[in-house]
């Protein structure tokens, strides 16, 4: 059982999850539909790893506030990654639909009523 965080490492867990998200979401890109061992068992870890610490993190934030900052750490981190491991549209209204997710993400950390 893990202990309650401090608002600041809640925030810094909550972080690393979201990175872990943005590790799970690339990897089921090289898993070849779950038929390479290898980053299968890289990504399942990985998407073990991110909502165990979701879960860790909702001890001390609220909990639609993280759950939105998670998704949007994923959901930016894999569309940088997509663009530079895939080479996948960097046209400007995407980029401009990122900045809003961020804009969001931020909006969202400020407002939640913790440090």
């Amino acid at each position: 059982m893990m202990p309650p965080l401090s608002i600041a490492g809640a925030w810094g867990v909550l972080l690393v999850a979201g990175l872990c998200e943005v590790g799970w979401a690339i990897g089921l890109k090289y898993t070849d539909g779950y038929t390479r061992l290898a980053p299968t068992i890289a990504t399942l870890s990985l998407m073990a790893l991110s909502v165990a610490l979701l879960g860790w993190s909702l001890k001390t934030l609220p909990v639609g506030t993280a759950y939105a900052i998670w998704t949007g750490v994923g959901a930016i981190g894999t569309a940088i990654l997509g663009m530079v491991l895939f080479n996948e549209s960097r046209e400007a209204a995407r980029l401009v639909c990122m900045g809003l997710i961020v804009a969001g993400i931020l909006g969202l950390k400020f407002v939640s009523g913790t440090e």
